[in-house]
């Protein structure tokens, strides 16, 4: 019995060796395919990414041009306001 065991175990195991063998054939004809394709991903932009940095461009000019305001309105109220600040403007907006 232990004879017949241990000459049926390669014939039983040779499909798993078949199989990676076939696997691993897979994997080294797509992964120059793979590698291209995400190379290409990389270097172009999507117009959904574009559309992204464009927002957070302009959501950080905001908040900078908020914090210029802020800062002139508050010298303004101070009495040390800048010669270009229109005060006037500025605390009418308050």
């Amino acid at each position: 019995m232990r004879f017949a065991a241990i000459l049926l175990a390669p014939l039983l195991l040779g499909g798993c060796v078949i199989g990676t063998i076939a696997q691993t054939a897979v994997d080294v004809v797509t992964l120059p395919v793979k590698a291209a394709s995400a190379g290409v991903d990389a270097v172009t932009t999507s117009q959904a990414e574009a559309d992204q940095k464009r927002g957070r461009e302009l959501r950080k000019q905001e908040e900078a041009q908020g914090r210029a305001e802020r800062l002139a309105m508050e010298r303004c109220r101070k009495g040390k306001a800048a010669p270009a600040a229109n005060c006037a403007y500025l605390l009418q907006q308050r």
